[in-house]
């Protein structure tokens, strides 16, 4: 499965019109993203409020990541401030996987920013998280924090704007989107007591990514007609339902 390395802004110097700030905010949406990012079998590291955009990149060239996702709000400067809004998401030039990422996450954020004309991608060569991580990479402004009606909104669209952006990411990597649900634990039950197939998408042709032997216990994170996601031994798939048995 998908594995991302997700880095919310690490800027609590930067203030929002009405009160809080860029670190906090984004650290916010990265909170909701995590149960949608689990439910839909994408994998994360994630960084912390105490790094920088430098020590985010240092982490993110140590593994081995699908996609380095960063979180930002924007804000105009001293000339426009307070005056210009809007959404950009950001991308290396020559970077393919990184525009197709980016012109995914746009076209979703239409659907949910209240001025979808005002979303766009922007090619960067100096944004460092964009153009020095060696996963292809995504910068996302998601508004300008120094417009009151662009800080509101983020203030009161946390979730969507996280469930916009997993559903992103799960169109990006070809793969299901789920909403979370409680995770419950269910007993693998095969016929014969032969081992259960774990696949990497719902579908009898998938890639199998691993196996888990009959009796075993998965802890089960989505439900899918005829499919559960689930988490075994660490590793994220899909397998049969009709053959788990919940207490």
């Amino acid at each position: 499965m998908p594995t991302i390395y997700l880095s919310p802004s690490t800027q609590e110097f930067n203030p929002y019109n009405g009160g809080g700030n860029e670190e906090e905010y984004m650290n916010k949406i990265a909170d909701a993203m995590i149960p949608y990012l689990e439910a839909s079998g994408i994998g994360y590291v994630r960084n912390t409020p105490d790094m920088t955009a430098a020590s985010s990149i240092t982490a993110s060239n140590a593994g081995q990541y699908d996609l380095h996702l960063a979180l930002h709000s924007n804000a105009a400067g001293p000339v426009g401030s307070g005056g210009i809004r809007g959404s950009e998401v950001y991308y290396a030039p020559g970077s393919v996987n990184g525009q197709r990422a980016a012109e995914i996450i746009a076209n979703n954020l239409k659907l949910i920013y209240p001025l979808p004309d005002r979303v766009r991608t922007v090619p960067t060569t100096t944004l460092g998280e964009v153009v020095k991580t060696k996963a292809p990479a995504v910068l996302i402004e998601y508004a300008y924090h120094d417009n009151a009606e662009d800080a509101e909104w983020i203030r009161n669209n946390i979730n969507a704007i996280a469930e916009n952006t997993v559903l992103s990411l799960a169109d990006y990597f070809d793969i299901p989107f789920n909403l979370p649900t409680t995770p419950v634990t269910a007993t693998v039950t095969t016929p014969m007591g032969g081992r259960l197939n774990l696949r990497e998408r719902p579908d009898l042709s998938s890639p199998i990514v691993g196996q888990i032997p009959n009796g075993e216990q998965v802890t089960v994170y989505a439900r899918l007609p005829d499919w559960a996601g689930v988490r075994y031994n660490h590793k994220n798939g899909y397998v049969y339902s009709r053959y788990l048995s919940f207490s």
